[in-house]
């Protein structure tokens, strides 16, 4: 082992990672008066200052243009990462096909994750009690309902007041208006008793706590250069850096979680990317916030005489239990929207409206053939035809044609496009876990991830329905579906860890021989360990994580603060 260089300091607290997860436990900590060491093994990004939002296609990376490792091309002026960073491999078992993506870069994937923020509902923390299956949190969503509130108060969520069931209404600036396609969509979903509200998006649509409103420029997926998004440098780390309290530390490749001689966490070992070379930092508090399954692959590697199968692990659930997000998606063209005048539609760079899951009564009453829900994700409008268009529609619509009869088509079908996306909520198993690879390392030496992945009927089934569903509306509409998967194809089904929602892998619950953390995200084992990311989850709702991973680590941040006061926690 190389030399560990050691920091001359001991911190209060040491915060691995820095998107929503690390960046709220920094922001909550500082504000605190907590002397806080926070590390991101990406480099420094400031969107203000570094986003390509405003760049022409030309000066972009393939001109905007998707690669294999990037296929989402706007996002190569910002991400440093992706579905394989060099030098940094995970595997899969036999029989398994997970994906992981990974953003390298302050802030992590808060520069350009959608920004949906939708809160968990009261039914979502107790599944188990519903159906029998999966596990209940230790927590209701009585107890993490003012955290979303604060939550939400700070960093800006659009939505409406709906009251409808087990999709709670929150702390709202004022959604924006329905682009022309998303009104015909909800006038479908109307006809077929489908909900379609106004979507919850970490978007401001007024100023709001010193930030600037959205333009409207539709390029959220770049960053947003005048901080009107979420993300977590502009909104959490960059003020808790004017506190005084917070040192951040780029380039900061964590190895292990250090351990003293009482049992308690010691710091973290990391690897300087720059230097190559093994620093430590001493801190009273250990706060873990790397991402799922990077929290538990560093919690695995973590070991010592006390730990031998990794820190915190004696119930052996450290990576047990990881799970993403269902997701199926159809796609269309309605004839109505052809030869629509040119207009701006750009809007917020995603949907304006969105179908939560309605059939919870169905459900409930053994009508649907598997547990759990799913909402709707929809787009369209102002864009270029899909492939799917270009392939077949164009020809039965249209006759083909060459030259400027060509062009003349095509511009018919520019803006017809419509597609729907579901997002539904995967069961807990025991066949989806990650371990340490015993043969893999990655370029700084660190062992990596070894996945096992496996989707059950239940997800299966509900990606079945999302299909059914989706080309009904789109029938409804009148219009023709151009892209749908059938049973051979598993109902579409996307790739585990495709959806980017993984969550799980240090399960939190009230016996500490079935669960890693307590409800508070503390570690049963090493009491001043906290992890404030999405490894807590116990279940994958149908809501997008980030805003209950910001919720769950507002309220562990706070407790933190708490058991500091009453010395159960030494700083």
């Amino acid at each position: 082992m190389a030399q560990v260089q050691a920091s001359p300091k001991t911190y209060d607290v040491a915060i691995v990672g820095s998107g929503a997860g690390g960046g709220v436990a920094a922001h909550v900590l500082a504000n605190a008066g907590a002397k806080i060491c926070l590390l991101e093994a990406g480099e420094w990004f400031d969107c203000t200052r570094q986003s390509k939002m405003f760049e022409w296609p030309y000066n972009v990376p393939h001109r905007g243009a998707g690669t294999r490792d990037k296929p989402w091309g706007a996002f190569d002026a910002t991400t440093v990462g992706g579905w394989q960073v060099p030098g940094e491999p995970y595997t899969n078992a036999p029989g398994s096909d997970w994906t992981w993506w990974r953003a390298r870069m302050l802030g992590g994937r808060t520069n350009h994750y959608g920004r949906i923020s939708l809160r968990m509902g009261p039914y979502d923390f107790k599944p188990y009690s519903r159906d029998g299956k999966g596990f209940d949190w230790p927590i209701t969503y009585e107890d993490l309902a003012p955290y979303y509130d604060k939550a939400e108060e700070l960093i800006g969520v659009f939505g409406s007041q709906e009251g409808l069931e087990n999709t709670p209404d929150g702390k709202f600036l004022p959604p924006p208006a329905p682009r022309c396609y998303e009104r015909l969509i909800q006038m479908a979903s109307k006809k077929l008793n489908i909900p379609c509200v106004p979507s919850r998006l970490a978007i401001l649509t007024r100023p709001h706590n010193g930030r600037a409103a959205c333009h409207y420029c539709a390029q959220c997926g770049r960053s947003c250069g005048v901080n009107a998004n979420f993300n977590s440098p502009g909104v959490h780390i960059f003020p808790a850096m004017k506190t005084g309290n917070l040192e951040v530390r780029t380039s900061a490749m964590v190895r292990e979680v250090t351990v003293g001689g009482d049992g308690l966490a010691s710091g973290v070992c990391y690897i300087d990317k720059k230097t190559r070379k093994e620093v430590q930092v001493r801190a009273k508090i250990v706060v873990l916030a790397a991402s799922c399954c990077e929290t538990a692959r560093i919690m695995l590697n973590s070991k010592s005489g006390q730990f031998p199968n990794g820190i915190a692990n004696s119930s052996g659930l450290v990576g047990r239990y990881i799970m993403d997000t269902v997701g199926s998606d159809v796609s269309g063209v309605v004839p109505i929207l052809q030869d629509l005048p040119p207009q701006n539609e750009d809007g917020v760079g995603g949907m304006h409206l969105y179908m939560p899951w309605w059939l919870y009564k169905e459900q409930k009453a053994g009508k649907i053939p598997f547990a759990r829900g799913y909402h709707i994700e929809i787009g369209g409008g102002r864009e270029l035809p899909g492939a799917g268009v270009l392939g077949g529609v164009a020809e039965t619509w249209l006759g083909g044609g060459y030259g400027l009869e060509m062009k003349r088509n095509l511009r018919k079908l520019y803006g017809c496009d419509v597609y729907f996306s579901g997002r539904g909520e995967m069961i807990p198993n025991d066949d989806s876990f990650c371990e340490i690879d015993p043969n893999v390392v990655d370029q700084w030496g660190i062992p990596v991830l070894r996945f096992h992945f496996k989707w059950s009927q239940d997800e299966i089934l509900q990606a079945k329905h999302m299909q059914q569903t989706f080309q009904e509306i789109i029938k409804t509409m009148g219009g023709t579906v151009t892209g749908a998967a059938g049973e051979s194809e598993n109902w579409g089904i996307a790739r585990g860890g495709q959806i980017i929602h993984e969550v799980g892998a240090t399960k939190m619950g009230n016996d500490p021989k079935t669960s890693v953390l307590n409800q508070y995200s503390q570690a049963w084992d090493v009491k001043n360990l906290f992890v404030t990311d999405a490894a807590p989850f116990v279940s994958n709702a149908d809501k997008n994580p980030t805003l209950t991973i910001s919720a769950l680590g507002w309220r562990t941040s706070e407790y933190i603060a708490d058991q500091v006061k009453k010395l159960n926690v030494k700083v």
